[in-house]
């Protein structure tokens, strides 16, 4: 099932024996072009995460996984992030319904950074109710300094009639 999945996300997926479904990191042949998923994890045990609408291409946001969210991940087909605020595996949609469905997973070339490409259930991604986690521009060159420039006018949802009173997982 999980390969399977996997595969059919663009992903090569080698099961080992051992906790992990990710194959230990040997070469930088292997690494760079092998057909083993085989994730290089920061000193804290994350990777980071861009995910972009499958459609559009448009960015959505920028998260980390862990070994378990990723392994997670290619399972279940739907994102599941590691929330660094909350020291929890976030499961992208289920408090919200604001699933996203994985349409590719994609690795970089040392494999220390992935892509989920997705379909957004319910139109949004970020926790502040606009589509795009990315809804502001920073000015710069002869507009350098000036203020952020809203690109989202519009909020796709109410962030308090979704979320309630739950904790803003925005740490200052």
């Amino acid at each position: 099932m999980e390969a399977a999945l996997a595969q059919a996300a663009g992903t090569i997926f080698v099961p080992m024996a051992q906790s992990t479904p990710f194959a230990e990191r040997r070469s930088v042949e292997q690494v760079e072009e092998g057909r083993e998923l085989a994730p290089k994890f920061d000193e804290h045990g994350l990777i980071p995460v861009v995910t972009t609408d499958f459609d559009s291409g448009e960015v959505l946001m920028h998260a980390y996984m862990n070994a378990e969210a990723l392994a997670k991940t290619i399972e279940i087909g739907e994102a599941v992030y590691w929330s660094r605020s909350r020291r929890v595996l976030w499961h992208k949609g289920a408090t919200s319904g604001l699933v996203q469905k994985v349409r590719e997973i994609r690795v970089d070339d040392d494999q220390d950074c992935v892509w989920l490409r997705v379909d957004v259930q319910g139109g949004a991604s970020c926790h502040v109710g606009y589509r795009s986690c990315f809804y502001r521009s920073v000015p710069f060159g002869p507009a350098a300094g000036g203020p952020l420039v809203f690109e989202e006018a519009v909020k796709t949802f109410d962030p308090v009639a979704v979320y309630g009173d739950a904790p803003n997982p925005t740490k200052l």
